[in-house]
């Protein structure tokens, strides 16, 4: 069985979760001005899309960080290490450069087991 979890974009789910695995993608929803504020963002919403699809940061297994300016990935890093908490919940991860939407600094793509 193949779960969808749609999200506010059209022709693409923000989770789908399938043969005990869950793919969740994430930016920041209020578009916030800096590299901080659209990490918490980002990673709260992708919290969410974990919790909805059945998984949650505890089960992630693969990250990738999408940040259009690689001159913000240490004042990303404090924000993800924060948030991601205690060495059992930290996954393999990527930081990319990357060209996204013009307000996003930041996209969260994630591979996670179900809980």
């Amino acid at each position: 069985m193949t779960t969808r979890i749609h999200g506010k974009a059209a022709g693409r789910c923000s989770a789908v979760a399938h043969g005990g695995l869950v793919y969740a993608v994430a930016t920041d929803p209020d578009s916030g001005v800096t590299i901080q504020e659209q990490t918490r963002g980002a990673l709260a919403a992708l919290e969410r899309h974990l919790k909805a699809a059945g998984s949650g940061k505890e089960g992630l297994l693969q990250a990738t960080v999408y940040l259009t300016d690689m001159r913000n990935k240490k004042a990303m890093d404090a924000i993800w290490v924060e948030w991601i908490g205690p060495r059992e919940n930290w996954p393999q991860r990527a930081c990319v450069g990357a060209d996204l939407e013009p307000t996003d600094l930041i996209e969260v793509v994630v591979t996670a087991k179900a809980l």
